[in-house]
């Protein structure tokens, strides 16, 4: 139970963390390229109360954990409306990129702080807390698995809004009217998932991508603690 408890502890906040910074980079680079909808309905806040979704962000991931699945959910979409854009075709696609993009800056910077912590605790004779290398270890690998899934070109993933906007103006409509489909695509894999958990298609599928990004941030770890060390 305690263990439990423990990996509870250590894994809501890097997901809150994680998630809302997603949602609230969507809305700035949103309110950078015109669209102020995020904005004025107070949705530019670091606050997790605005972002939380009680089913996505913490009922779905705490079920799969405790069942042993893939650990992924959501908070309520930040609101963008892509007819304030500037360029609305392009800037959709960089809304969608902020998201992912900010999940793989915020991994980085768990990997230097770590670094250097690392580096720090090598220079004086100290040994890490087994519950700080779990810490920064599932928040690294969160916000990778994050920025990936995200990536998916699936209804209305971010990925979706990216190939939407590399499609030719003729596709791309159509692409728009299968966005309506994409809560019914959700809880599609969620039930697979749960399912049938021997199946593991999440863990197939973005086991390998994952890995390797989660190893190069590791790189960049060492890398940093030693030229502290």
């Amino acid at each position: 139970m305690f263990d439990t408890l423990t990996l509870a502890l250590i894994l809501v906040p890097c997901l809150i963390i994680a998630i809302v910074f997603h949602e609230v980079a969507h809305g700035w680079v949103a309110l950078a390229l015109g669209d102020t909808t995020a904005r004025d309905m107070g949705r530019l806040t670091l606050n997790p109360i605005k972002h939380v979704d009680p089913v996505g962000t913490l009922l779905v991931p705490g079920a799969l954990a405790l069942f042993g699945g893939p650990i992924f959910g959501w908070a309520k979409p930040v609101p963008v409306n892509a007819h304030r854009l500037d360029n609305p075709r392009y800037g959709m696609m960089a809304v969608a990129a902020a998201g992912p993009g900010t999940n793989i800056l915020l991994a980085l910077i768990a990997a230097v702080v770590f670094g250097i912590i690392a580096g720090f605790t090598i220079n004086w004779g100290g040994t890490i807390p087994e519950w700080m290398m779990n810490s920064f270890g599932f928040f690294i690998l969160i916000n990778t698995f994050l920025a990936l899934f995200n990536m998916l070109p699936i209804p209305p993933f971010d990925g979706s809004h990216i190939v939407g906007g590399l499609l030719p103006r003729s596709w791309a409509k159509h692409w728009q009217k299968l966005q309506a489909m994409g809560m019914l695509l959700i809880l599609v894999l969620i039930a697979a998932t749960w399912a049938f958990p021997d199946a593991r298609w999440v863990e197939r599928i973005f086991f390998g991508p994952v890995t390797w990004v989660v190893e190069q941030f590791y790189g960049v770890s060492e890398a940093v603690s030693r030229l502290i060390a």
